[in-house]
């Protein structure tokens, strides 16, 4: 890979994903874009970047190699805790009849099944229409979500009081059960394309998100976060970051959880 060829791609990257690329990731881009090469039978970087030029279907592959998707059932618990133990039952005590969560980067669908589990409480209440949507950038990931098939060791991740209720076992796999996964409609979604969604979120998950973008990128993400977010919801974020200098519509009510002004 030459400069010109990392420099292409870093370009093309930002534009379409708003990820920022710097030279210390010259290596990992090299690793993940390599099983491009070898798919499509090329044998430099700078064919397959011509490649990218002369054929735009490759541009979600391109995308799906450089994405970033470590995650894991109920990552940074003390927000899965906030969201069942304080907001569940502030919910409640409102007889909210509408709630909506938004899991902004679902990744393989750990956070947003997490989600689910700590608000399930409220999924056998006929009176109260909640609907949580998972969202994602990376079309391989989003397919590995729907199906809700994780190896049993994710089971060391998940509280013992959900497991028998929303899992099933079969051999090295476990599977979310339909009861759960009803309630979560996952779609695929570009941060910095235009949002279809209309109406007001209650809570939004964008968490280890912002790390990747610059600071335009990430104000502009933050403005229609704000947009989008009921004036008494919350934006839940990523525990290495921040919106300050980032955005004043917000402040800090505890652990990288933010209400608007």
């Amino acid at each position: 890979m030459t400069s010109a060829d990392f420099r292409f791609i870093r370009e093309l990257a930002y534009r379409q994903t708003g990820i920022v690329l710097p030279e210390r990731k010259q290596h990992m881009v090299y690793s993940r874009l390599c099983r491009r090469l070898r798919a499509l039978k090329l044998t430099t970087f700078k064919e397959y970047c011509q490649y990218l030029l002369d054929t735009p279907d490759e541009l979600g592959q391109f995308i799906n190699a450089l994405t970033t998707n470590l995650t894991s059932f109920f990552r940074e618990k003390h927000h899965f805790d906030y969201l069942k133990n304080t907001l569940v039952s502030s919910w409640q005590q409102q007889q909210k009849r509408r709630i909506r969560i938004w899991s902004s980067a679902c990744s393989t669908g750990e956070e947003p099944y997490s989600m689910a589990m700590s608000v399930a409480s409220l999924f056998g209440n006929a009176s109260c229409d909640t609907k949580i949507l998972a969202t994602d950038l990376d079309t391989n990931v989003l397919q590995k979500a729907q199906s809700g098939v994780y190896p049993i060791e994710a089971l060391e991740n998940i509280p013992n009081e959900y497991q028998e209720k929303f899992l099933m076992r079969s051999g090295s796999q476990i599977k979310i059960k339909d009861k759960l996964q009803q309630h979560i409609h996952f779609k695929q979604l570009n941060l910095l394309n235009d949002w279809p969604m209309q109406g007001k979120f209650d809570v939004i998950f964008c968490r280890n998100v912002l790390i990747y973008f610059d600071n335009d990128t990430k104000t502009q993400i933050i403005r229609k976060f704000r947009r989008l977010l009921a004036d008494d919801g919350l934006l839940f974020i990523g525990h290495s970051e921040t919106l300050h200098q980032i955005s004043d519509d917000f402040s800090l009510i505890g652990q990288t959880i933010y209400k608007p002004i």
